[in-house]
């Protein structure tokens, strides 16, 4: 039976540690306290058009739109519920279909690849022109905000010193040397090392690869951060990025798909005042914005998505009727 080797400076001892910290926050996420937010019923919103059921993926960042779009939607006269912490589109495109959920926060790339697969369209028009046929006749969505969070390459800014990168195409020159922290599946999925390899001909080995799945979160911003892996697959508006000096490389062939954040409706709920008001928020709602809501959900602050959302809203005029 052949032993995997572990890559070199990553002992047994830190993939213990970020294994344990993954479940940990994936447990705390996916749980959503110990609750599933679907288990209060399958019914959903009625009949009303004024009557919607807001859901959120499980990560702070997705709860906090999904906030923003319940405060907007209140102070429009809509009777709003919320179901959030669902889980991944795996579990929430479902319930928008089910009409367990009304109205979700997405993002237009990975929301485009999980419909259609074959999909292999990047830039933020041609995924925005892609996207209407792959939501099919049972989901629609109202415009894009220009509030983008993409995947990214990044490193530590000592990394990105030593060997003068600015873009992923500079790292490629160093393959051998790179171990590679992201989700595991971020080895098959055609944004990532295949899309690395062929676009920039970073070429990550096998053994150079370090599975964690905490999407860019707090394990992988602590192996990065202590030099046990080189490189890491992380979300564009993660306040970790400012707060440990990390560097984001460029990528100019793009790889990664625009994410730009959209809402998504089931469409026996969509009509013109709930597209005039999640319109409203979306024309506000920009990645220096999410950035900041980023940092006061997730940054020293911890402050609860709802609150953050509800201060948003009302700095932003939001709070009152958008007609």
């Amino acid at each position: 039976m052949r032993t995997s080797r572990l890559p070199s400076g990553l002992t047994r001892r830190a993939v213990g540690s970020i294994a344990l910290a993954t479940v940990a926050a994936v447990s705390l996420a996916a749980c959503g306290g110990g609750s599933d937010p679907l288990s209060a019923g399958s019914e959903g919103s009625g009949d009303s058009p004024d009557s919607i059921i807001v859901g959120s993926a499980n990560f702070p960042e997705s709860e906090t739109v999904a906030n923003i779009y319940t405060e907007a939607l209140r102070a429009n006269g809509f009777d709003v519920t919320t179901r959030f912490n669902i889980g991944t589109r795996e579990a929430y495109i479902p319930a928008l279909k089910d009409g367990s959920i009304d109205v979700i926060p997405d993002y237009t790339g990975n929301l485009l690849q999980y419909l259609d697969p074959a999909s292999t369209v990047t830039s933020a028009v041609d995924v925005d022109e892609a996207l209407p046929a792959a939501l099919g006749s049972e989901l629609t969505i109202t415009t894009p905000a220009p509030a983008e969070n993409k995947d990214a390459v990044v490193v530590t800014k000592e990394t990105a010193q030593r060997w003068n990168l600015t873009s992923i195409a500079d790292l490629a020159e160093h393959s051998s040397e790179v171990k590679f922290g992201a989700p595991a599946e971020f080895q098959e999925r055609p944004g990532g090392l295949p899309g690395l390899k062929s676009k920039y001909g970073l070429n990550i080995s096998a053994d150079n690869f370090v599975p964690i799945a905490d999407g860019g979160g707090p394990a992988t911003v602590g192996v990065l951060a202590s030099g046990q892996i080189t490189a890491a697959n992380i979300f564009t508006t993660s306040p970790a990025i400012e707060q440990n000096g990390f560097v984001v490389l460029a990528d100019p062939q793009n790889n990664f798909a625009a994410q730009n954040v959209v809402p998504v409706v089931r469409s026996t709920k969509s009509s013109d005042k709930l597209t005039e008001v999640l319109d409203a928020v979306s024309a506000k709602l920009s990645t220096e914005a999410l950035l900041s809501l980023n940092e006061s959900v997730s940054g020293d602050a911890k402050t609860e998505p709802a609150a953050a959302a509800k201060q948003w809203v009302t700095d932003q005029g939001l709070d009152e009727p958008v007609s």
